[in-house]
């Protein structure tokens, strides 16, 4: 009776282990006490008739426990205890200015990350958020499609986990998360947030509407929405109308083309601009025009770069670039392009400044050293305000770790660093 309550007691003890190692060893001890039970059974019925049958009776059912207990050791023993990812840190030299990171990760393997390069102490940490937020979750969630400061938090849209994470600049600490279906980009007015969201599920031939949502920054509660054009992306607000491309990219044979233009007040679509297929990214200058790019379709059709006149809401210049994504510092826009086009197979990668006071196109690729060469994949770009330093992240196979690209103003590489799976949206801290 006292081995069978040892059996008893060592069984409610593994199935409450979070321990690799007492799981091993109380696996053992539940096996010692299987062949004890096994070797007093054997002696308490020697010498009597039942010697044969008795012992066999028994020994069929100690048997089956034993073996229980063998696949109990080999199962548990192999579960792995919650890992919190610490972040890595690396030294770099200093720069004028601190900003966050955030790498999309690879879809479906909620391997989103964020870095953080420290201005004080010039240091480079990577995958922050798992260390500093260990009860909320192992990481970010599935991929990470932008990334924005304002009013003292920091939003990470995370696509694919159809939520924006919300945190203290400061820290990076978790403040709270809204959900938001498919959601793609955000930007802010006021003390408004507004997503855009592809309102439906990922899917190629998903041929729905998509949305702007509209969120209060003080507790997070939906208050506005409005219905725009076909799988809907970046968006940037000036004169009190939101600007919304729209991409149709789930349609590839049927684009959309357009432009929504939103009145902020009634918070209403009041107009449609057409401009080229595949809209992407899109941003303003402070000269009241926007950007647009167009990512062409792959199929000969290149991408290229749109002026629009907010004044109008009219398309009033075509600057002939590839442009794949850009941002814009000063009166400067710094584009990169990543053409591929399925009819030949080939991938034309460009870098481009772009003078926003006569809307022409620079002499020379931003990167003056040959250094460019090193970069696999651009897949993000930004520029210190301050230094004018430029970023250009390296996405590379898509499969293993980034390469983040530190140039100064004149094109000359300063550094690079080791980032998470592809590196992506950077957000400077001090503006």
């Amino acid at each position: 009776m006292a081995l069978l309550i040892k059996f008893s007691v060592y069984i409610k003890c593994l199935l409450a282990m979070k321990n690799n190692q007492l799981v091993i060893t109380y696996s053992v001890k539940l096996c010692e006490s299987l062949c004890l039970c096994v070797e007093n059974l054997t002696q308490r019925h020697k010498g009597t008739k039942d010697t044969e049958v008795i012992p066999n009776r028994y020994m069929l059912k100690i048997f089956h426990c034993l073996l229980l207990a063998i696949l109990l050791l080999f199962a548990l023993s192999c579960r792995k205890d919650p890992v919190i990812d610490l972040s890595e840190k690396e030294k770099l030299p200093q720069q004028t200015t601190g900003f966050y990171l955030l790498n999309e990760g690879s879809m479906g393997r909620n391997n989103a990350t964020l870095d953080y390069y420290d201005v004080k102490t010039s240091e480079y940490y990577r995958n922050i958020y798992a260390e500093i937020n260990p009860n909320v979750v192992r990481q970010l969630g599935d991929v990470g499609n932008d990334l924005k400061i304002y009013g003292g938090k920091l939003y990470a849209v995370m696509n694919s986990s159809n939520l924006v994470e919300v945190m203290n600049v400061a820290d990076a600490k978790h403040i709270t998360k809204f959900d938001v279906l498919n959601c793609r980009y955000i930007t802010f007015h006021g003390d408004k947030a507004y997503v855009s969201s592809y309102a439906g599920p990922i899917q190629l031939g998903d041929k729905r509407l998509g949305v702007v949502i509209e969120f209060d920054t003080i507790n997070f509660q939906k208050t506005r929405e409005v219905t725009v054009g076909y799988q809907p992306e970046e968006m940037a607000i000036v004169n009190g109308k939101l600007y919304v491309a729209n991409s149709g990219g789930y349609t590839p044979t049927d684009y959309d083309r357009t432009v929504s233009v939103i009145d902020l007040a009634t918070f209403a679509e009041i107009k449609t601009i057409d401009v080229e297929i595949n809209l992407h990214r899109l941003k303003a200058d402070n000269n009241g025009n926007l950007y647009v790019s167009s990512r062409g379709d792959h199929y000969g059709q290149g991408s290229k770069l749109y002026v629009i006149d907010t004044e109008t809401d009219e398309v009033k210049n075509l600057i002939d670039i590839n442009a794949s994504n850009f941002c814009i510092v000063g009166d400067t826009v710094y584009v990169y392009g990543t053409d591929f086009d399925f009819t030949t197979n080939k991938t034309l990668i460009t870098y481009n400044l772009v003078d926003v006071k006569t809307q022409s196109v620079l002499s020379g690729a931003f990167i003056k050293d040959g250094t460019d060469a090193l970069i696999e994949r651009p897949y993000g770009i930004a520029v210190d305000p301050v230094s004018r330093d430029i970023y250009v992240s390296d996405a590379r196979n898509f499969l293993t770790s980034g390469t983040l690209y530190c140039f100064d103003k004149f094109g000359e590489m300063k550094w690079k660093v080791t980032t998470g799976y592809v590196p992506a949206h950077i957000a400077f801290t001090t503006l």
